[in-house]
């Protein structure tokens, strides 16, 4: 069966939403793809609905610069559970105003959210980027009573790329004994550099995120790494051959997404660790299409999968 033939009906249409050429200048023409990213990003954020959420801009100090960062903060009381979000873009593109996510997680949970701005490839690499989270997650347990929340209830996540940062966060924040986190949300994450597996090697979509700009990215994002046998697991997680006392995880992936294999595969070795996990995968579904395709009706479903335990996590303790 051919790969659009697999995908769901109600999302099939919105294969064409990103041009070809927006892709193509991620492996090749980061400045440019970052421009047209923004201009997309620009259009989604004039295209949502009105929100009680306040959104506030700011920079944090970081290890070699400022970090920028987006703080999302729901009208429900203090203290809230905390969710340190990192966007997705192939560690290429992107910006921490990641609105549209960030403003659903405040208002279905009512946590405040965190989305930072981190150092991307290939001007930095994941060196830098891990160096960013680990600073912005103590930033935000130290200045808890400030932001409104209960540093015992901080969760970290993040969407493909973001994902991916989130689980080599987690692993370099349990190696480097950082605060305790309460979960990690990994959506379709960028983890393996390999891609060796049948989700890695099939055919795909050039308007979707495919084998040939993932590895474009991964050359961008590992530097002098690529292509050894020493890359480190917190730039790819799927490298990483301790995944014990990492916080509870959540990964979800679609059937279509080029990362399928390495996802379930990643989230059945954290089950074998001992670490609490949901591993949840949907049929038809291309890399990104819930947020594509918002109204569709995997979409809903899969977006309540990651959103309902998410919310559990970062609910109350008991009394």
């Amino acid at each position: 069966m051919a790969f659009i033939d697999r995908i769901d009906p109600e999302i099939v249409g919105a294969l064409g939403t990103y041009p070809a050429e927006r892709y193509i200048a991620i492996g090749e023409n980061p400045p440019l793809a970052r421009e047209m990213t923004e201009a997309i990003n620009r259009e989604m954020r004039a295209n949502l609905p009105p929100t009680d959420i306040k959104i506030t801009e700011t920079t944090i100090p970081g290890p070699d610069c400022e970090i920028p960062i987006a703080i999302y903060q729901p009208p429900a009381p203090a203290p809230r559970g905390a969710l340190l979000w990192f966007h997705g873009g192939g560690y290429i593109v992107g910006v921490e105003r990641d609105d549209a996510r960030c403003i659903e997680f405040a208002e279905f949970i009512g946590c405040t959210v965190v989305s930072v701005g981190y150092r991307l490839a290939p001007e930095s690499t994941y060196r830098d980027s891990i160096a960013d989270a680990f600073v912005a997650l103590n930033w935000m347990v130290g200045n808890a009573s400030e932001l409104g929340i209960d540093p015992s209830r901080i969760a970290i996540g993040g969407g493909s790329a973001g994902g991916g940062l989130t689980a080599g966060l987690a692993l370099y924040n349990r190696d480097n004994k950082g605060p305790d986190l309460a979960f990690q949300l990994l959506i379709y994450p960028m983890i393996d550099d390999s891609h060796d597996s049948p989700s890695g090697h099939a055919d795909t979509c050039p308007t979707i995120w495919n084998r040939d700009v993932s590895f474009k990215a991964w050359k961008m994002y590992l530097g002098d790494e690529y292509g050894s046998d020493k890359v480190s697991p917190y730039a790819a997680a799927a490298r990483a051959t301790n995944l014990s006392g990492l916080p509870p995880a959540l990964v979800t992936v679609g059937t279509e997404d080029l990362f399928r294999d390495e996802n379930i595969n990643y989230a059945q070795r954290l089950m074998a660790a001992g670490v609490p996990t949901d591993l949840q995968v949907y049929a038809g579904v291309f890399h990104g299409a819930e947020m594509l395709v918002p109204a569709a009706s995997v979409s809903m479903r899969m977006r309540t999968g990651y959103l309902v335990p998410l919310k559990r996590a970062l609910g109350r303790a008991p009394q």
